[in-house]
This record gives C-alpha cells, sequence and structure tokens, in this order.
C-alpha cells in the first residue's frame, strides 16, 4: 500500500496511478519469476541432474527422464503469484484464484509424471510381465484427474468440493451409459491381470481382429499386440473376456513346441517283409536291436503254435510298414532337438482315398519359430527320403511329370 501511495501522490489521477501501479507490480512478479526460474533450471536443476547421473542407482534416473523435478519446479510460479495477491489489493481473491488453479494442474502433471516413472522403473523388474500395473496406474491417474477436476470447477463457482459430490450420485446412471465401454475396459483389464490371463511377451493369436504376435502393452482401454509381419494390433481390452484367442505362453514354459504332421503311404506298397528285406534292416543302426528281437519272438510263436509258414499269409510277420514306424519312432528319439521326457509317436490314422496317412506326433525342444521350423522340415526331408528304403511309396496326385513319363 505505501508504494500505491506512492505512486498515487506523483500522477495525475488515481486511474492512471492504478494502471502504472499494477503494471509496476507484474513486472516486479515477472522479474522475480524470472531470476528464480534462472536459478532453478540452470543452478539447482543443473546440480540435481547432474548429481542423479553419477551415482549407482537407476530409478532416480526414470524419475529424472520423465521430468519429475522439472514439474516440481513449476510450482513456484504459483506461489509466488499467490504470495503477491495482497499486492493487487481488490484483485486480490482473483489472483489467489489463479494461483490455486495453476498449483493443481501443476501438481496433477507432477503425478503424472510420477506415475509414468513408476510404471518405467516397474517394468525393468521380470515380474512386471507376469503382473503388469500399467492400468492400475491408469486408474488412479484418472483418479488425481478427477480430483483436480472437481477442485478446479468448485474454486471457479466459489462453491465447496462437497456440494458438487452430492450432484454426482444423481449423475451415475448418465455417466454409465455414456461411458460404457469405458468402464467395461476397466474391469476387463483388472480381470485380465489379476486372473493372469495376459502378460507383456505372450505370444497370443486371435484372428477375429487378425492379430497373431506378441503382446506389447496391456493398458486399461487397450492390449498392443506387435504381429510377425511387424505391424501393430490395438484390441479392446474387452475383446479378451468376451471373445476366445489363444495363448502360447504354456508352450514356452513347457520348453517344447508339438509338430502334429502326417504324409500318405500308397497302400499298394505296403506287404509282408522278405528274409532279404529283414536283413537288410539288420544293417539299419536304429532297426538292428528292434528286427532281432521280432524275428527271435515271431520264430518262437510260431514253432509253439505249429504254424506253417510256407505261405507268408500264415502266423505273425513283419511288413515293411510296421517296420518304417518303429524306425521312424527310434530315429526321432535318438535327436537331440526332441524334448526329453515328452510324448513322441508315429501312429497310423484311418486308409482314405490318398493312402493311409502316418501321422507324427512330437514336441522339438526349440520353440522360437525359424528353429522349429528348420528342425521340423529336417525331420521331413530325411523321413520323405528314406521311404525307399522300405519299398514303400509316399501317395501324391498325379503331376505333369507323371503323365509325361506314362505318354513315353
Amino acid at each position: 500500500m505505501d508504494l500505491y501511495n506512492f505512486i498515487l501522490k506523483r500522477l495525475p489521477n488515481e486511474l492512471t496511478a492504478n494502471i502504472f501501479y499494477y503494471i509496476v507490480v507484474t513486472a516486479a512478479l515477472l522479474l522475480i519469476c524470472t531470476i528464480l526460474n534462472f536459478i532453478i533450471n540452470r543452478v539447482l536443476l543443473k546440480f540435481i541432474s547432474k548429481f542423479i547421473r553419477n551415482n549407482k542407482h537407476k530409478w532416480d534416473d526414470v524419475l529424472l527422464e520423465n521430468k519429475v523435478f522439472q514439474r516440481i519446479a513449476l510450482i513456484v510460479p504459483g506461489l509466488l503469484i499467490y504470495s503477491f495477491a495482497p499486492f493487487y489489493n481488490s484483485f486480490q481473491g482473483i489472483m489467489r484464484r489463479i494461483a490455486v488453479i495453476y498449483v493443481l494442474i501443476v501438481i496433477s502433471l507432477v503425478l503424472k509424471s510420477l506415475l509414468d516413472a513408476i510404471d518405467s522403473i516397474y517394468r525393468q523388474n521380470p515380474v512386471s510381465k507376469e503382473r503388469p500395473i500399467k492400468g492400475l496406474l491408469q486408474i488412479i491417474e484418472i483418479g488425481v484427474y478427477l480430483v483436480t477436476g472437481i477442485a478446479l470447477i468448485s474454486i471457479l463457482i466459489d462453491k465447496n468440493p462437497i456440494y458438487l459430490l452430492s450432484g454426482i450420485g444423481a449423475a451415475t446412471a448418465l455417466v454409465s451409459f455414456i461411458f460404457k465401454d469405458l468402464i467395461v475396459g476397466f474391469v476387463s483389464g483388472i480381470q485380465l491381470t489379476w486372473n493372469d490371463m495376459l502378460r507383456i511377451g505372450d505370444w497370443v493369436e486371435m484372428p477375429k481382429y487378425g492379430a497373431n504376435g506378441d503382446v506389447l502393452e496391456i493398458s486399461l482401454y487397450s492390449v498392443k499386440i506387435q504381429n510377425w509381419d511387424k505391424t501393430i494390433s490395438t484390441i479392446p481390452t474387452s475383446a479378451f473376456i468376451t471373445d476366445s484367442f489363444k495363448n502360447w505362453r504354456g508352450m514356452r514354459d513347457y520348453g517344447g513346441r508339438r509338430v502334429k504332421r502326417s504324409f500318405f503311404i500308397d497302400m499298394t506298397s505296403i506287404k509282408i517283409c522278405s528274409d532279404e528285406m529283414i536283413e537288410r534292416f539288420k544293417k539299419i543302426e536304429y532297426l538292428k536291436e528292434y528286427i532281432e528281437e521280432r524275428v527271435q519272438e515271431i520264430n518262437n510263436f510260431n514253432k509253439e503254435n505249429n504254424i506253417n509258414t510256407e505261405l507268408a499269409i500264415n502266423g505273425r510277420q513283419l511288413t515293411n510298414l510296421g517296420v518304417f514306424r518303429v524306425y521312424i519312432t527310434n530315429y526321432l528319439k535318438n535327436r537331440v532337438d526332441i524334448l526329453k521326457g515328452s510324448t513322441t509317436m508315429v501312429r497310423q490314422l484311418s486308409p482314405g482315398e490318398n493312402g493311409i496317412p502316418i501321422e507324427l506326433y512330437l514336441f522339438i525342444a526349440d520353440t522360437r519359430w525359424l528353429n522349429y521350423e528348420s528342425i521340423q522340415a529336417d525331420i521331413f526331408d530325411h523321413i520323405l527320403a528314406v521311404v525307399d528304403v522300405f519299398e514303400l511309396r509316399v501317395f501324391q496326385n498325379p503331376t505333369g511329370y507323371d503323365i509325361k513319363q506314362l505318354k513315353q
């Protein structure tokens, strides 16, 4: 007030004195803010940044990267405006409201940066892939914005916040209808996390949405999936509750990826093994022990039951297809890239117009896609290449080459 009286005595009228007085006060406020901003940003924050980058802790680097300290420094101008409010005489109440509104907005921004920093720090922990907290942090963030909004409105209309809260109950039905999808997404996000249905890094398939790849992010409203063609699919969180999807996490945890593939054998190539074939099979490493045991077992059975073996149809005999299945089984069990202790089976399915399907059921110990496909291809390359050794033929529909050979 002394400053105002000093100016009023030296100017011709009160209006001019008021204008000049407010200009001087505002200029002084801006000057002090500028000086403090310089000290805080160029000295204090620079010192804090240097200290944080040179220490061994990592969590404070995350706070720095998310601009937590920079936003805290923004509170200072609001406090100065509030302190200078008495100098504005009749505008004192307005200036204090502006200062409080400014400080509340900055505090909400500080909390937003702090929540982002907490999420980044938590992501550095391996457990974050199993229990992501991004959805929970988003709920807290919404709560911060809601409380800030109510406080700002109460300041602007000069009413107690309880007055505003009393009207929220009446608007709940309308809000629930308008934000129905948001609420459903919120509940779905909690279910996904709580029931451990989805984790960051999981390989999921969701054909309805054209998604097939790894989960990048699980948020309150959506799940981001990076497909194998490197495109990104963003799917509503609620879809993972209402629709079906395949999660391959179990396969990765098991440590083996299943192969279930069949090929067809021409039924006209199946026959009983001759003595010459049996002698030849004894030279195969994976069949030597089996052939010797089976031949001895069959001979003993036929002798004990006085079976006439002059005709191959009598008694028990070996077939080339049966020996071939045993060979494949032993071949698979001796491969180092097959998961030990897992089910390994070579089975014969029902015959059809394309021959007899021989299905391989096994688990490859490498779950990586490229390696899995390569190992699977090696197995079938070998099997198809040795079919002729057992005097069997793989069935396939006639090709142009077959027709050309028939013509010749």
